[in-house]
């Protein structure tokens, strides 16, 4: 016997869109998605919103017949991109694996709110993420009164997702514990959910599928079992190729939240933005960018999401407490602090960077003084 699971009641939104501090894709990039679905005239697969080719659009950006110009939300290779929006239209899911900051949460968002319109059927692993957070709960105040009932079962975002054809997320699959882990295999395999205690099961309708993103740094943290690898289709978000790449990425997430949260623009700030990823890029790769001077990687990830985060906070610096213009004293203690996350050698690491590489580079030496100033 099957049965279907009514939307839950949620409070109203308090505040427009326009008011949140971080607005859900569908309600960011609403305009997008609208002009993207009004010229859409190829296949939609059961239930989607937009096509497979306007999802990667939406993705990768372009600009449409009429003129309407798609931002692109993911900088890389768009074969990546095709391959993930097509698994999504099979029935297999998918799996985004990457290093940390390679965004795997912002792909899965942007997939789910172009395919289904709703990005937030989510799922956060985490190491104490219980086996209802995907199946179901229950009420126990209705449970202990009535004992067990549809009015007393609590649906997760799974199952929502399964009754209404929609796409669930999952992010750090590989945090949530390897039990846990595994109620998905028979979501994703039978495409059914049983409900023993009623004696019933929520049947997946068509649209259904799951975005599960997982950080190939967790390996040995809570390994998918074998059974559950096979249900997902695998796509690995690289970092960015280029300087130019990442740059532009940096720039462009830093004008979106500078802008959401009133910050100027800061003018001349492509110097420095240019100056934090160079500075991320070759301690990452463990080597400068001519290819001349090995180097020691610190522990951090130095992530293009970290990139983005310390020019964020040096745009905040230059507008509260300097001219406007951001300078090098501005993201020198934010890389610092991206940097040193072991106190012992992580510094020594550093302060080696700092002599060798940054001392001797041309136009570099008023980074050197903050870095110095901020290091001391």
């Amino acid at each position: 016997m099957s049965v279907s699971v009514e939307p839950t009641n949620v409070e109203p939104k308090q505040g427009s869109p326009a008011e949140a501090l971080r607005p859900h894709a569908e309600e960011a990039f609403a305009g997008e998605l609208a002009a993207l679905a009004a010229q859409d005239d190829r296949p939609r697969p059961a239930r989607w919103k937009l096509s497979p080719w306007a999802v990667a659009t939406y993705l990768l950006g372009g600009t449409l017949p009429d003129g309407t110009v798609i931002t692109p939300k993911y900088v890389g290779p768009r074969r990546l991109v095709e391959v993930a929006v097509t698994t999504l239209a099979t029935d297999r899911a998918l799996l985004l694996l990457g290093v940390p900051g390679t965004a795997k949460t912002w792909v899965s968002e942007h997939l789910a709110a172009a395919v289904s319109g709703d990005s937030t059927l989510l799922v956060q692993g985490t190491a104490g993420t219980p086996e209802e957070a995907i199946r179901y709960g229950w009420n126990y105040a209705q449970l202990l009164a009535n004992g067990p009932s549809r009015d007393a079962l609590v649906p997760s975002p799974v199952m929502r997702a399964m009754a209404e054809g929609m796409t669930a997320r999952v992010e750090e699959l590989t945090r949530i514990p390897a039990d846990v882990q595994d109620s998905l295999i028979t979501i994703l395999s039978e495409k059914t959910l049983p409900i023993p205690e009623l004696g019933q099961e929520v049947q997946a309708v068509r649209g259904f599928n799951v975005i599960a993103t997982a950080n190939d740094r967790d390996r040995g943290v809570n390994e998918l079992s074998s059974a559950l690898r096979r249900r997902f289709n695998t796509v690995v978000l690289p970092l960015p190729e280029s300087v130019e790449a990442e740059v532009a990425i940096v720039s462009r997430r830093v004008d979106q939240i500078g802008r959401s949260l009133d910050l100027p623009a800061a003018p001349d700030g492509i110097a420095e933005i240019r100056r934090v990823v160079t500075v991320f890029r070759e301690l990452r790769d463990g080597m400068t960018s001519d290819g001349r001077t090995k180097l020691k990687s610190p522990s951090g990830t130095l992530s293009t999401a970290e990139a983005i985060s310390v020019v964020t906070n040096g745009l905040a610096l230059a507008a509260h407490f300097g001219d406007g213009v951001l300078r090098a004293g501005d993201v020198a203690a934010g890389i610092l602090g991206a940097v040193v996350r072991d106190p012992a050698a992580d510094r020594v690491i550093w302060q080696e960077y700092l002599e060798a590489v940054v001392r001797e580079r041309d136009g570099w030496k008023d980074f050197y003084r903050a870095c110095r100033e901020v290091s001391a």
